[in-house]
């Protein structure tokens, strides 16, 4: 059976911190949202057979469906809480082998990783396969759906909440796991490039008008070497960077 890599994007707008993160404007003046950008560099990696958005019920969340429609994306719509379950429902629905995890706060992955890290997870026979110690934000798993089945089956509340691989990092002697080599010009976890708080856009969108012209492939490479000269900009989120670090690599 070949296997069929599938970019299973969690989509809600509700947040305490900060509204619609997903739909917020990297590009204000051509309305290029940090969703858009995700999928428009998600296009371009050979290995991922199809972008599909798993959305929160809810009224709010309807411009996800939408956004879905208009640019002919599979989607499906179930339990806000159980984001966990929501990957499977939309990888079971797009007849998915495996599932690429992004988190859809987080315009800026380490995509070059992606090929080799799949390869790699194919030929290993891997039930987990993660990219971690970057920059917050940056990294990506890839996770056959038996192993989230499996996770959903016999984990907990917490287990099925946005920190739907916990399960199984907790639980690492039942899988069979794959750390992907981290390019050392990347090994950087003092740095966060995920959209919590305002802060974090602003951040976001500087890099963004610094490098559009390489969009939709802006390495997080240059990216880092762009913030080690704009300490201003680093600074900006700083306060932000042990929060992230709490849940980040668990």
């Amino acid at each position: 059976m070949k296997r069929r890599l599938v970019a299973t994007l969690a989509c809600r707008n509700q947040g305490t911190r900060l509204y619609g993160k997903p739909l917020q404007t990297l590009d204000i003046e051509k309305n290029i949202s940090i969703l858009e950008y995700m999928v428009s560099w998600i296009k371009t990696i050979p290995v991922v057979d199809e972008t599909a958005l798993a959305i929160a019920e809810g009224a709010d969340n309807l411009s996800f469906a939408d956004f879905a429609k208009k640019r002919d994306l599979s989607y499906v719509i179930g339990a806000e809480e159980d984001v966990l379950g929501r990957l499977i429902q939309c990888a079971e629905k797009c007849l998915a082998t495996d599932i690429l995890r992004l988190t859809t706060e987080s315009p800026f992955t380490c995509f070059e990783a992606i090929v080799p890290s799949w390869e790699r997870h194919v030929k290993g026979g891997y039930d987990f396969t993660c990219l971690d110690n970057v920059p917050d934000g940056c990294g990506f798993e890839m996770i056959k759906l038996d192993a989230f089945k499996y996770s959903h089956l016999n984990g907990d509340r917490r287990h099925r909440s946005e920190l739907c691989s916990l399960y199984i990092r907790e639980n690492k002697e039942k899988f069979k796991i794959n750390y992907a080599e981290v390019p050392p010009d990347v090994r950087r976890i003092d740095l966060r490039l995920t959209v919590d708080y305002p802060e974090d856009l602003i951040l976001c969108r500087a890099i963004y008008a610094h490098f559009k012209d390489k969009a939709p492939r802006i390495p997080v490479g240059d990216i880092i070497r762009f913030l080690d000269k704009n300490h201003g900009l680093k600074d900006l989120v700083d306060p932000f960077v042990a929060e992230g670090l709490k849940t980040m690599n668990l």
